[in-house]
């Protein structure tokens, strides 16, 4: 299993914006996740999948002209600001 931070961006923003939201959410959370209260469009996921397949999975729930990355997270090779409780759960994983 892996560590893998996902961010995206959905651009359209017309009347269906936040039932795409919901649906691409509701897809992502179906993986071990888990997101800081500072970050709105990011989440870290626990999968046995490659970013790859993540990427291929989640995509299904977007259009193309919304934006999508997914990074492996390897242990020492990331630093920044989060709430302990997202450190712990990362941490946790790796």
């Amino acid at each position: 299993m892996s560590v893998f931070m996902v961010t995206w961006n959905l651009n359209k923003e017309g009347d269906r914006y936040n039932e795409a939201r919901r649906l691409f959410i509701q897809n992502l959370e179906r993986y071990d996740n888990t997101k800081d209260p500072g970050l709105e469009s990011v989440r870290w996921i626990n999968s046995g999948a490659t970013a790859q397949q993540i990427s291929d999975d989640l995509s299904t729930k977007i259009d193309g002209n919304d934006h999508l990355v997914i990074i492996k997270m390897n242990r020492g090779e990331f630093y920044g600001w989060l709430a302990k409780e997202t450190w712990a759960w990362i941490e946790a994983r790796l």
